[in-house]
């Protein structure tokens, strides 16, 4: 019993030190494969200066229109990011990190198909996918995007 108390002793410490294994903010950083509504992407999140994430659309399977032109961001509700092409859309900005649990948000995600802007919380699932949750007035949807890099 003894020998009991003194191993709990010395590991008591270590509980304090020791930081989560998976609350690393930047693991969030990466290049990911997403499917939406038929439409194929891949998607890079990086960090920002002062510690924020941003996700932008860097490919899309279907680039150019029926004649031939780059789509671009036609839905835009700000018309000045109109003619950015399809895959350069920035899908969202400053979001930041909570370490209490373990996901990242506060921030807005742009839907480029719908010309609409959500709230965001973004985590990982147990098998390695990132879970992307939007909400619009209490109506939400989650879509998966796979890690490539």
């Amino acid at each position: 019993m003894r020998n009991l108390v003194f191993a709990l002793f010395l590991c008591i410490p270590a509980l304090f030190y020791a930081a989560p294994a998976g609350n690393d903010p930047d693991r969030i950083t990466g290049l990911y494969s997403a499917e939406y509504e038929g439409e194929k992407s891949r998607i890079s999140i990086y960090r920002n200066d002062g510690g924020t994430y941003s996700a932008q659309v860097v490919w899309v399977s279907n680039r150019y229109d029926a004649s031939g032109k780059v789509r671009t961001d036609e839905k835009n509700p700000d018309k000045a990011k109109r003619d950015t092409p399809c895959d350069e859309i920035v899908i969202i900005e400053r979001m930041s990190y909570d370490s209490r649990k373990n996901s990242w948000g506060n921030a807005r995600v742009y839907d480029p198909l719908r010309g609409i802007k959500a709230n965001v919380t973004c985590s990982f699932e147990p098998d390695g996918r990132l879970k992307v949750r939007g909400s619009l007035m209490g109506i939400g949807m989650s879509v998966y995007w796979t890690r490539l890099e």
